[in-house]
């Protein structure tokens, strides 16, 4: 994994937890699966630009 995928699966998780956001709340307003905001969170998935 890159050094820029790293830093969004770091800022992604940081950025929701600090505005009181689940997965789940923040996957419905992403209009995205939790499975994938946790996916990518965890490294596991790298969304496209």
């Amino acid at each position: 994994m890159g050094k820029d995928h790293k830093k969004l699966q770091n800022n992604l998780e940081e950025l929701r937890k600090s505005a009181g956001l689940t997965q789940q709340e923040l996957s419905e307003s992403a209009e995205v699966s939790r499975k994938s905001i946790n996916a990518i969170e965890n490294g596991i998935y790298v969304p496209s630009t």
